[in-house]
């Protein structure tokens, strides 16, 4: 156990984070996302959900110039309340949030440097975000 360390950051994400590089981006996807499909590089965590390990994550790592944050934009455009937490949990308001149709954010987590799949079970419930500089 490390002290001061959120303790949803499991030894094997931690790894993965330290690895990143600036502008790395990490995909945190709900439990419907098809992270095997895509990732290059997946964990799953199925005990935690996404807006919870997004706010672990963000203990951790700071964030990229804007934006830095995007989330998977809903079907019909509306702004979700997972999406709210996840904005909130990243540190973000909307002004500071790229919204990515479905595909498009695919392709995202597609580059992503890791694709943590969760068990969020929100639809909706996907953020990537990318990595700044750790000064």
């Amino acid at each position: 156990m490390l002290t001061g360390i959120d303790p949803a950051l499991t030894g094997e994400l931690l790894a993965h984070l330290d690895a990143m590089g600036h502008s790395d981006a990490l995909v945190l996807a709900d439990a419907h996302f098809p992270a095997t499909r895509i990732g290059r590089r997946v964990l799953d965590l199925p005990l935690i959900g996404t807006p919870r390990l997004l706010a672990a994550v963000r203990s951790v790592v700071p964030l990229d110039d804007d934006p830095a944050v995007d989330l998977m934009r809903s079907a019909d455009g509306e702004l979700l309340p997972v999406q709210q937490e996840l904005m909130e949990a990243a540190g973000v308001t909307a002004d500071g949030t790229r919204f990515v149709d479905r595909f498009d954010f695919y392709d995202v987590a597609q580059e992503a440097f890791l694709v943590v799949r969760t068990g969020e079970t929100r639809i909706y419930g996907n953020v990537a975000l990318r990595k700044g500089v750790v000064v």
